[in-house]
């Protein structure tokens, strides 16, 4: 590229490719302090959730917690034996002592129910059978050995005991009664038992189920919030980066440049530490306007306005003092009737104005620079050109892609940010260094 010369383009041929529209999270990289939407996860709904089946679990133990479930069975089996044995006793026809004791023996495995649901049912089902057989009417109205058996069965059983079970207890219920009242309400008991034992089933699966929902969207809602924290980090560290990088670096020009000309033109050896100080005073503005988002909620920070396309020909100014001409072309941004460019666009395309001609002072060796930023229907072009080194053949003298590499990743990531696209590598026919990024404008 001749001193003069400049020709827009769009990127060069076989130069750096990124997507052309990438997904971005919008209220990510539009600044900090803003607490992350998490994907569409309901962080409040998760934790008041938790506390709910929290709430739940602690009344629950608060009710039966301090009884010991083989304590509570055992009970349950002495008050199902003595109601058994009473029906015994009450049916006055003499009954032997043997009849006794297989009435009583139908609560005997009671105390094991929750462990074993199906053997406990099939040791108080055996005795009960026989005693239907040897003494139909020595069995209690309300069999209680059988409905706590038929209730945990239906409740902590497999699929198939549960249902097993149950056409076992219809049949039977139907062809071992002796009147359509008895056979009815022994339906009831059973099928009654049944129904009961396996709503609390479904209770409890929906309970297992709303603890794993709510493990799952808290580990969701963490997750979130650490890939926010790192893109947000990520952010600031790009800000930090091109902020201090564009001012470290002409401030030290400018120093080089001032002990030089200190006798021999005082005026320029002035300007230049000037322009050291001003370098300075706008790189502590610009860092306290990014570290403001760090301090605590609430504690109210007055940030300084995200950068403007306006304040460039500042940027460009400090360039020229460090001995590089730089052109700057603003086409079409304040057209009458136009919508205001979106901040994080505007921002976006300062920085990556900054970040380019921070690499022409640090690396290209330019003397001539072009900065182009052109608003067109849709997007926001942008465009940096210098007449510098560029990328040649000789290895040690690619400074422009080499040792600006975290700038130029920068570039990119900023450009992706917006939903656009930006491209680094050689100029017009080869010579010097292009950046060109395009930003959407939105909708």
């Amino acid at each position: 590229m001749s001193e003069r010369a400049w020709s827009p383009v769009s990127g060069p041929a076989g130069g750096p490719r990124v997507p052309a529209r990438l997904p971005v999270r919008k209220d990510l990289s539009r600044g900090a302090g803003a607490r992350p939407a998490a994907g569409g996860v309901d962080v409040e709904r998760a934790t008041r959730l938790q506390a709910e089946m929290t709430a739940r679990a602690g009344r629950l133990k608060a009710w039966f917690g301090g009884v010991n479930p083989y304590v509570l069975d055992t009970l349950l089996a002495l008050a199902s034996a003595a109601v058994s044995a009473w029906a015994v006793f009450c049916d006055n026809r003499g009954w032997p002592w043997w009849v006794y004791l297989l009435a009583v023996s139908t609560a005997f495995s009671l105390p094991w129910r929750r462990r074993f649901p199906g053997g406990a049912f099939l040791a108080s089902g055996i005795p009960a059978l026989a005693l239907s057989i040897v003494a139909h009417s020595a069995q209690p109205q309300v069999e209680l050995y059988g409905v706590i058996g038929i209730y945990t069965l239906a409740n902590l059983g497999r699929d198939w005991q549960r249902w097993s079970m149950l056409a076992v207890l219809v049949v039977a219920n139907i062809l071992g009664t002796h009147s359509v009242n008895g056979m009815l309400f022994s339906l009831l008991m059973s099928v009654g038992s049944f129904v009961f034992g396996s709503v609390v089933r479904e209770v409890r699966r929906l309970a297992q189920l709303e603890r794993e929902r709510a493990h799952e969207v808290g580990l969701r809602a963490a997750s979130d919030a650490a890939r926010a924290v790192a893109e947000e980090r990520g952010r600031i560290a790009r800000e930090m980066h091109d902020i201090l990088a564009h001012a470290v670096s002409l401030m030290v020009i400018q120093a080089e440049a001032g002990p030089v000309v200190v006798r021999s033109d005082p005026d320029r050896a002035v300007k230049a530490f000037d322009a050291i100080a001003d370098s300075g005073r706008d790189a502590m503005v610009q860092l306290r306007r990014v570290l403001g988002v760090l301090k605590e909620e609430g504690t109210g920070p007055v940030l300084a306005p995200q950068p403007k396309l306006a304040e460039l020909a500042a940027v460009v100014e400090r360039v020229r003092q460090a001995g590089i001409e730089v052109e700057l072309e603003l086409a079409g941004l304040d057209l009458p009737g136009q919508r205001t460019i979106p901040a994080d666009v505007e921002a976006a395309a300062y920085r990556i104005v900054q970040e380019a001609l921070t690499n022409t002072v640090k690396h290209s060796g330019a003397d001539y620079a072009v900065v182009r930023v052109a608003r067109t229907a849709m997007a926001l072009e942008v465009e940096v050109a210098d007449n510098g080194l560029g990328v040649t053949a000789d290895p040690s003298k690619a400074v422009a892609a080499s040792s600006g590499g975290r700038g130029l990743i920068g570039i990119r990531e900023r450009a992706a940010a917006c939903g656009g696209r930006a491209v680094t590598g050689p100029g017009a026919a080869g010579e010097g260094f292009l950046v060109s990024a395009e930003l959407p404008l939105g909708a």
